[in-house]
């Protein structure tokens, strides 16, 4: 048998992902058997969803043999830094993701992902250490397009991971702005309310005035900034979170994003990738504001951060975009005609 005392790290979650997460090479079935025959919590039997606490004891009743097989990890390989950190503190660190870097793994890439490098620069600087972990791996919270730049949050401890999770699945505590720049001349903010759906055969969504099958609700606010040359820049206010919600959500109301080869302008696109070298969609996570928090994350509320645009972004918005023409505007329901 083996023993397992629940750390800081471990605690306030349920019994099978806990097992699920330690035994990361057993199926779900063998973790429900184990629960059921060979699993007891401080010496007597548990449910799955039993919610586990500080020096709580598991114990299993299978090999040492059988359970470092089952709880193997690959090889660590390290990925180059690329990332730039925007804020950090015990609990949070807040990091900017350049372009082209996937956040997790996927079929073309398993190794090189901004998930990867932050766990590298956290165990460089000894603020995770692996094998004094049972279960828990730093990891981001909101996630970002391969193509799509700006600020990623990462909980740096589980209790901050799963309040940072709870805060952005409730929308009164996290804001999240971008920035991107958009075909037409857009005079008035944007509050627009749809519904998307998903096809993933061709990782491609749909916006939808009307609630369909396997469609889910969508929010977006979006206020022009300024224009210039038939392009206007525009601060984005992500309300929902779903893929690919801003190029979609703007190109169904008339303004396609830049550089967006899915949803965007073909044409004017070509012309830009000629003048400024830009060939993917231009959307970057510039600003996050904690409008509130809860514990361990109090001291954030009212925080705000900000990352720059990168290079190349800064050079096509002062290509396109005269700043002298800075807009004055005022606010307009859904000029798309009302939807939810």
């Amino acid at each position: 048998m083996i023993q397992l005392t629940i750390t800081e790290n471990d605690q306030q979650q349920r019994l099978d992902r806990f097992l699920k997460k330690y035994f990361r090479n057993a199926p779900l079935s063998r973790i429900y058997k184990m629960i059921r025959k060979d699993v007891k919590v401080n010496g007597k039997r548990a449910k799955e969803d039993a919610q586990l606490n500080l020096e709580d004891v598991v114990t299993v009743f299978i090999s040492q043999e059988e359970a470092d097989e089952l709880s193997a990890r690959p090889a660590a390989v390290k990925a180059k830094r690329q990332f730039k950190i925007v804020y950090e503190d015990e609990n949070v660190l807040l990091v900017e993701k350049p372009y082209g870097l996937l956040i997790h793994g996927d079929r073309t890439e398993k190794k090189n992902t901004l998930a990867n490098q932050v766990v590298d620069y956290l165990i460089e600087t000894g603020a995770y250490v692996p094998r004094r972990e049972k279960t828990f791996v730093p990891s981001p919270v909101n996630r970002l397009d391969r193509n799509t730049t700006g600020i990623v949050i990462f909980g740096k401890n589980s209790l901050a991971l799963q309040a940072l999770n709870r805060m952005l699945r409730e929308k009164e505590y996290i804001e999240k702005y971008y920035l991107t720049v958009v075909r037409g001349s857009l005079k008035e903010e944007l509050h627009l309310e749809d519904y998307l759906r998903k096809d993933e055969r061709n990782n491609q969504v749909e916006v939808s005035s009307q609630k369909q099958e396997d469609s889910r609700a969508i929010e977006t606010k979006a206020r022009p900034v300024c224009e210039g040359c038939g392009c206007t820049l525009v601060e984005v206010h992500l309300i929902t979170g779903r893929t690919h919600q801003i190029r979609a959500h703007l190109a169904s109301a008339g303004y396609p994003v830049i550089g967006d080869e899915k949803y965007g302008d073909r044409a004017i696109n070509r012309k830009i990738q000629d003048r400024y070298g830009l060939s993917s969609q231009f959307l970057h996570a510039y600003r996050l504001r904690f409008a509130d928090a809860i514990a361990p994350l109090e001291y954030l509320k009212g925080r705000e951060f900000t990352a720059p645009l990168p290079p190349l972004l800064e050079t096509v918005k002062e290509g396109l975009i005269d700043g002298t023409k800075t807009l004055k505007t005022r606010k307009k329901g859904n000029n798309k005609g009302g939807t939810k």
